[in-house]
């Protein structure tokens, strides 16, 4: 296995801990700048907000150029964002470190994963850009608690330092192990991938992204403040309970592509239904730790295992070069739509469940949604023009996973 996959993996691994590790800290971020939970939650919907646009605008806008010089650079970006929260002396600060690094997540992604598949023969591309997505994996199920628990025992500024240096490390370890490729390819014509998203089932498929993982998203965005102020746990429990949550995302990730593989609609319509359906009852039993643990780790498994089949979907539809980066971008305004409706609740006064509560709304639209678009594919004579020749297998693993 080429080295520069490990290094491009690290880079994934640090992205990945960026987006997510700030919910297990959230409480001590917000104590120390003095700002509301609603407020503090600006730190994680301010990040999606701004993935939404670097893997949109940012990617259009270097797609172009030399990939590697490109990759470093974003490199760059990530490390000095994080710089910038580990040093911020107030909110505003934080909040621009934040969304500074956010800029480089969706670009990394889409231009890793053609440096990843051109470090290997043809017919293991696909698993040369699913090892570069293990560190994104890996920052959920392994990186997110032990962050937190960084963060807990030593500061959450602590934790912002360790992925500084996680980016530096990355940074170097691309540039002296990944290979320049051979020859940049020219990109297809932007007008030619945009007339894919005149297709109704291409904004349906994204409408479900958006709804489907950001019920998900918000009922996780202050899952802290649920355990530690409803469920009765220890806050020094807190990153012991996201690794249970974190096996049940990976498990649920597992599961979600191989359903997907035998019918990608149904799969979506049982898993958000069954999503929906954990959200309300984890809302409704969270004042018993057992039950709690429970609903952490399903919420985890049934929220996920969307992952596959959502990627796929808006693969079917549209050019796969930009239904990458406008899956991204969909994914993280869900993140940004469900952290944004949590803190709007908790503002309001109606406790720390409220935003499970809204989160299971949100699914709930989102089942509504991906009906309705199943009903009318299957009513629709025209068939999806990709991936019609590909393994579903080989698909999947050519999709980025979002984050």
């Amino acid at each position: 296995m080429p080295l520069g996959l490990i290094a491009l993996a690290l880079g994934g691994f640090g992205i990945g801990l960026t987006e997510f590790v700030i919910m297990g800290l959230l409480p001590e971020v917000a104590a120390d700048f003095g700002v509301s939970e609603a407020a503090a939650g600006w730190l994680i919907s301010g990040y999606a907000l701004a993935v939404v646009v670097g893997a949109l605008a940012l990617t259009a806008a270097v797609t172009r150029l030399p990939k590697k010089p490109v990759l470093l650079a974003l490199m760059v970006l990530f490390i000095a964002g994080n710089l910038v929260s580990a040093l911020a002396g107030d909110y505003q600060v934080m909040l621009a470190g934040r969304i500074i690094a956010a800029l480089s997540h969706g670009a990394f992604f889409g231009i890793g994963s053609v440096l990843a598949a051109a470090m290997v023969p043809a017919h293991k591309q696909a698993g040369a850009i699913a090892i570069m997505f293990t560190g994104l994996t890996a920052a959920n199920v392994l990186g997110v608690p032990f962050g937190t628990l960084l963060g807990q025992h030593f500061g959450w500024r602590s934790t912002f330092w360790a992925i500084t240096v996680i980016g530096v490390v990355a940074f170097v370890g691309i540039l002296t192990l990944v290979p320049k490729p051979k020859r940049d390819e020219a990109p297809a014509s932007l007008l030619a991938e945009l007339r894919a998203f005149r297709s109704g089932q291409v904004w349906l498929s994204i409408a479900v992204t958006v709804l489907g993982y950001g019920g998900m998203f918000g009922a996780f965005t202050y899952i802290a403040y649920t355990l530690t102020e409803v469920s009765g746990f220890a806050s020094t429990t807190v990153p012991w309970l996201l690794i249970l949550f974190g096996v049940g995302l990976l498990v649920g990730n597992i599961v979600g592509g191989k359903a997907a593989d035998r019918n990608i609609d149904r799969t979506l319509i049982v898993v958000i239904a069954m999503l929906t359906v954990i959200l309300v009852a984890f809302a409704a039993t969270a004042q018993s730790p057992v039950a709690t643990v429970i609903a952490l780790v399903l919420m985890g498994g049934f929220g996920f295992a969307t992952v596959p089949a959502l990627q796929m979907r808006v693969m079917r539809y549209a050019a796969p070069t930009l239904a990458s980066g406008a899956n991204i971008a969909a994914f993280n305004l869900g993140n940004a739509l469900g952290a944004w409706l949590g803190g709007v609740t908790i503002t309001a006064g109606l406790g720390y469940t409220s935003p499970i509560w809204a989160g299971a709304a949100i699914t709930l639209l989102g089942l509504i949604v991906i009906i309705g678009a199943s009903t009318a594919a299957k009513r629709s004579r025209r068939r999806p023009q990709l991936l019609q020749d590909e393994p579903a297998d080989a698909a999947r693993a050519e999709i980025p996973h979002p984050a």
